[in-house]
This record gives C-alpha cells, structure tokens and sequence, in this order.
C-alpha cells in the first residue's frame, strides 16, 4: 500500500492521509513522470529540526505550563504522536540576533583561563526550553552549536557588533570556550552533535557577528579548535565550517579542505539559505568532496512574522527539496517560536518562524511553512538515505528517501495556479496521482506485499 500525505493552500488539509492501491497510472499527455530507482543510494540523513534561541525561549516560557508542553509537542513528539519528530537542532553560543542583548559567557576582560565563565543566563531560559524539548521528545535532539561572537575584548574592535576579528592571542582561550561550553551542556543533559566555528563568518552585521576569512578559518581549525575538542575527548562532537550562504560554498570548501589538518578535524559544511539560491553549488560541494557532510544550518524569511503567508511555506518546500536533493544531510529552521511580531530581537532583525506564540493570549498558530516542513521530518528518519529522483519537468518538484525500516518515502511539491497529474514510478510499479494547486504531498511505500 502507498500512503499519502497531502498538505493543499486555501483547505483545510494539513498533513491529511489518504492511502490507495499502487496501479498502473491511466497516462495523460501532461503527466509529470516522477522515477525513482531506490537501488541508488546517497547521502545519510542526519535529521530536521529548529533552532533554540532566546528569543524562541522566552515566547515559550510566556505560556501556561501545559500550552508550553503543547508547543513543543508540535515539534518534538513522535510523527505518531502527531509531532514533527524533530531530531537535529541549534544553539547559539554566547549571544545573537535573537537574543535579548550582547552577552558573552567569559566577560571579565583578559581571563584566557576562562575562571569567570558562566552560564547562568542560559540557564534562565534556553537551556529550559531546549532540556524540555529533550523530555517531549523521549531521546533528546542533537544540537548544533554556532557562535555569533567571542567576548567582545577577544575582538580587535572591542565590540560583539559589527564584524571584527578575533584577535590571534586569544585563539586558543576562544577553542578552549568551546569545550567548556560542551562539557557544561552536556552536564545539563543536552545531547551535543557538532559546532560551527563561526556564524556567517563574512557578514559585518549590525547585531553579533565576527569575521573569519577562509584561511583564518582553515588555520583556526587545524590549530585550535580541533586539537582542543581532541584533547578534551570531545571527537564524538563535529566540525562544521562556512555556516553561511550558498553563493561562497564552494570557494570555502575548496580553501579548508585543500589543508589535510584541517580536512582531517572537519565532519563538513554548513550553509545558510538567504541571498542568491545557487543550489547548484550544494551539489557541486557534495560531488567535488562526497566523502564531507553537508548541513543547512540556517533558514527563516525575514521582514516581520509573514503571518500565514503561503509563499514563505513555498520557500521552505523547495530549500528542503533541493538542498536534500543535491546533497544536505539535513536541514535546521532558525527560531522555533517568534512572537506576533517576529521578535522579540534586541537589533529590530524581525522575521518569521513556523510557529507564532502569543503570550497574553496564552495561544500559539502554526503556519503554513510549520507544515511543509512536517512532510519531511515526520517522514525521512535519521539514518535514511537520499535515493535517485528525477521529474520530467520542472512543474512538479520531488526528492526521494529510503528510509532505516525499507520504506521509501517521495516528497513532490506543486508551486502553481493549477492542479499537475504525475505519475510516481518506483521500480516496476507506478502510481498515478494530481497534486492540487499550491500543495505538497509525502508517499510513503512500505516494505511488503503490495
């Protein structure tokens, strides 16, 4: 039996299951072919999730105690629980955008010995939400962890703001941060999977950012970072670089792993969505280095909440779709939860998230993108592999996973104004369907007798 998830704009339909009996398609001239060939295997997934942020946390802790577990429900309760199932997701180190102010976990200028380092802030808020996403979710999500800026007196500007440089005597005080920041998590029972070394290290921003060119970050890497997660017998934990967009994927790619210390320390890359799509550089990174992950580390649309905004959960079909599709492992959504006007946010960087909380109403709402993203996490399991995919046109876009358990799972997407037959041919088997105007759906072929 072939089930079927479908996801319609302007329905009710969310996520709504229907089954039927695999067939031969009755053919139609406008027909999209959808081919699979489940005997071609790539790249593993690792999972989907969110991000944990202050921002997020603070939303959170603004409900009652039980919409806050119901919230979190949403996302970290198992696909049969009615959840998303989310398994990966990040975390800032010392404070971002989403914050509500700098901070920094060593603030006492010049302590290289890090006596002062403290977590006490994060304790308050999002290390609560994130221990409390784990108990939803029964085994507690990976994290990745991501720093905006070191302390700003690490910093040749002095500033957390603003670019900078972290200046060369503090390299080895600022990897060693690291470790305490992941032995302190790790005390508090989060589940680290892998760091980034730097968010967005080309971005001057006007909130925290810092600057690493390619060959700082390969010499960070190779000298600093990884000897220090070695020494600590923290390998277990991965090294993610780059962490920003697609357009300078691939120039970052080619200077770290062209260095065979750095190559060694590295688990892969991570990558951002916003500016120029440029998928064609994930594949073309998956392909020149097949053997390094790959990691969309960060998606939101920014510009204020897009409050039921159908395009946004467009946005995010075909980032999942084509990052997947050319080689991601998985994919991570940035806030879990925004307020009503896309913050709160200490720099007035408003955007959206899949879930707006309003606190004085005690209420939250999914949007639509919460449900796109749905027709892959509840779907594709960690430990699932990308199999061959391919459309016969561009009307309809799909990808294509095996999953753990045998079962083949294909997401196919119709972005239009009018409803698309296509015909899903896995193998000797074939299935006809119609995906409506504006509408994704999730089949998912189970092993056994059909």
């Amino acid at each position: 039996m072939l089930r079927i998830h479908r996801t319609v704009r302007d329905t009710g339909l969310k996520h709504a299951e229907a089954s039927g009996r695999v067939e031969r398609p009755a053919e139609s001239a406008d027909a999209v072919i959808v081919g699979i060939d489940a005997g071609r295997q790539f790249q593993r997934i690792e999972g989907f999730g969110g991000a944990f942020t202050e921002s997020a946390a603070v939303n959170w802790l603004g409900l009652s105690a039980g919409a806050r577990d119901d919230v979190l429900r949403a996302y970290f309760a198992s696909p049969a629980q009615g959840g998303h199932g989310y398994t990966l997701c990040r975390m800032p180190m010392n404070s971002c955008d989403f914050a509500l102010g700098h901070y920094a976990h060593v603030e006492q200028e010049g302590d290289v010995e890090l006596r002062s380092f403290n977590m006490e802030r994060d304790r308050g808020a999002l290390l609560a939400l994130a221990l409390a996403a784990g108990r939803i979710a029964g085994t507690p999500p990976g994290v990745l962890v991501s720093p905006w800026s070191p302390p700003a007196w690490m910093k040749d500007n002095a500033r957390m703001r603003g670019g900078g440089r972290l200046l060369p005597q503090y390299r080895e005080a600022w990897a060693r941060c690291f470790v305490r920041f992941i032995q302190e998590c790790r005390r508090e029972g989060l589940r680290l999977w892998g760091v980034t070394v730097q968010n967005e290290p080309m971005a001057a921003q006007t909130w925290d950012s810092c600057l690493y060119s390619a060959e700082e970050e390969r010499d960070f890497i190779a000298q600093y970072l990884g000897p220090a997660l070695r020494d600590a017998g923290l390998s277990d934990v991965r090294i993610l670089g780059w962490d920003h967009n697609r357009d300078q994927l691939g120039e970052r790619a080619r200077v770290l792993y062209a260095d065979p210390v750095a190559r060694g320390f590295l688990w892969g890359l991570g990558f951002h969505w916003y500016g120029e799509p440029m998928f064609e550089n994930v594949h073309r990174v998956h392909e020149g280095w097949p053997e390094k992950g790959l990691l969309l580390t960060e998606a939101c649309q920014e510009g204020g909440p897009h409050r039921d905004d159908w395009g946004v959960a467009e946005r995010y079909g075909q980032s999942l779709i084509a990052d997947l599709g050319h080689g991601s492992c998985g994919w991570i959504d940035w806030n879990l939860f925004l307020d009503l006007q896309g913050g709160p946010n200490h720099v007035g960087n408003y955007c959206s998230a899949p879930i707006l909380i309003d606190a004085g109403r005690d209420q939250w709402f999914a949007q639509p993108s919460y449900h796109y993203i749905g027709h892959f996490s509840r779907h594709i399991e960690p430990g699932s592999r990308r199999v061959f995919c391919a459309t016969s046109s561009h009307a309809i876009q799909a990808t294509a996973f095996r999953r753990p358990d045998g079962a083949l799972v294909v997401v196919a997407m119709n972005t239009h104004e009018h409803a698309q037959a296509l015909s899903l041919r896995i193998d000797s088997h074939a299935q006809a369907d119609v995906l409506p105007a504006h509408s994704i759906a999730t089949y998912v072929r189970a092993v056994g007798p059909d």
